[in-house]
């Protein structure tokens, strides 16, 4: 299983590089909310509704094996058709005057970069949130998880490590995204052995069990599943979560990838730097997973879960006081040796490594263990609306909130000249984080202690 994952996350850091890449260089960084909120999220809302009529028409495992090889087939047409014709797809749209309309139809203009974007995304939140720990999830005890999960996350950030490697010596967008194809096909064999040989009784017993449950009641139509999942004030919480932990994680990164780009302006040079990057995060990560496997194992679920917002919001307000105090750093600059530009970098490449660490290491498997207690409708349907539609609404929630700052309310404005208002916007959305947090602990203890 950690070697499944390590997969998926050696995908997840080359396809994030490569997205990002592609799309700062050729449209500017101001492009990544157009891109999150108006195609990103409709995508994912999409995704829902085909994952849900796919979990009432199939079993779980054909499920995975259909998603899986809808990225794989995806990968292989833009590596030998999208990405080499990309010219010739790109649509031009200068003599629109409106800067509103220009910046919202940009995205479309460049449809093959923007394509791959929107799969990149997805897969972080449906390989990894959904398949990988919706698996888990089935065959793991809310015992073992405190074993197991940190582990599963520090071996496969060895993945993250390696796609950073890679990254550094691969600078083709089509050779990466085949690349990517290819461990789609390690990620389905690992799957097929696991449920085929090395998790066959407790795996079958356990959805002989869920077929049990399922034959008791009547399957749930699409509108009914969602009605039940809103229903759930447990899932409320979780969902609070995911969208606090995107939003935040958005309103820094789209700043600081608008900065990257200064420096780093062409595509090879900016995938290099991300190469970085996930290079030195795949590291982080493996140090903070065994600290944060001790922790899950010795401290409660509420000390746990506040460690990754309490961090996000310490180094997020360092980044955002190098950005908004820029001018008054020329004199560390000139002591440091170094460029105001490279300096604010830097400060972004350590808050985003560290954010990334403590996310794989706590945030994640904290938020897999509050589902396991629950039933499996909620587990399965709820936990896909929550990893797929709460993950990007996160997102394109931090897109929005720039969207309207850039597009409407302060027209012609640059994401650096409204950092004040962003910092203020970052620190509200952690507050809430650190409510529903509370509010899920004491759900989750009631919970755990009928299960017992």
């Amino acid at each position: 299983m950690a070697f499944m994952m390590m997969c998926i996350l050696f995908n997840y850091g080359l396809l994030r590089a490569v997205k990002d890449a592609l799309i700062v260089t050729s449209m500017g960084a101001e492009a990544i909310p157009t891109l999150k909120l108006w195609f990103v999220l409709p995508s994912a809302m999409l995704f829902m509704i085909i994952y849900v009529k796919l979990l009432n028409t199939f079993s779980k495992n054909a499920v995975f094996y259909i998603v899986t090889s809808f990225f794989l087939i995806y990968f292989v047409l833009f590596a030998l058709v999208l990405y080499p014709n990309y010219q010739s797809l790109t649509l031009n749209f200068l003599n629109i005057k409106s800067e509103f309309w220009k910046r919202l139809l940009l995205p479309i203009s460049g449809l093959a970069f923007s394509s791959f974007y929107v799969m990149a995304e997805l897969w972080g939140s449906v390989m990894t949130g959904l398949m990988f720990w919706g698996f888990a999830n089935d065959v793991t005890s809310v015992k073992e998880s405190k074993r197991f999960y940190a582990m599963f996350g520090f071996i496969a950030n060895i993945g993250y490590m390696i796609s950073g490697v890679t990254l550094k010596i691969i600078r083709n967008a089509n050779i990466i995204s085949l690349l990517a194809a290819f461990f789609c096909i390690a990620i389905i064999c690992a799957y097929y052995w696991l449920t085929n040989y090395a998790l066959t009784k407790s795996y079958l017993s356990n959805l002989d069990e869920i077929k049990k449950n399922k034959k008791q009641k009547e399957k749930l139509n699409l509108v009914d599943s969602f009605k039940y999942i809103l229903a759930s004030k447990y899932l409320g919480f979780i969902m609070l979560l995911v969208v606090c932990y995107g939003v935040s994680i958005n309103l820094v990164e789209v700043i600081w990838k608008g900065q990257i780009k200064l420096l780093y302006p062409s595509k090879e040079e900016f995938s290099a730097f991300m190469g970085e990057l996930y290079m030195w995060t795949g590291a982080v990560a493996i140090v903070a997973m065994i600290i944060g496997s001790n922790i899950l194992r010795r401290c409660s679920w509420f000390f746990a879960a506040i460690i990754t917002p309490s961090v996000i919001l310490v180094t997020g307000l360092i980044f955002f006081g190098f950005i908004v105090f820029k001018d008054a750093l020329s004199p560390m600059s000139d002591f440091l040796g170094a460029t105001t530009l490279g300096i604010v970098v830097a400060i972004g490449l350590l808050q985003n490594i560290l954010s990334k660490g403590i996310k794989y290491s706590l945030f994640d498997p904290t938020k897999e263990i509050s589902y396991i207690p629950l039933n499996e409708e909620l587990k399965s349907k709820g936990k896909a609306a929550i990893d797929v539609i709460g993950e990007r609404a996160g997102k394109s929630g931090g897109a929005l909130i720039q969207f309207l700052l850039l597009n409407i309310i302060f027209v012609g404005s640059s994401l650096v000249e409204l950092a004040p208002i962003i910092v203020f916007i970052f620190c509200l959305v952690l507050f809430v984080w650190i409510y529903a947090i509370k509010g899920l602990n004491k759900e989750f203890l009631e919970l755990s202690l009928e299960e017992k």
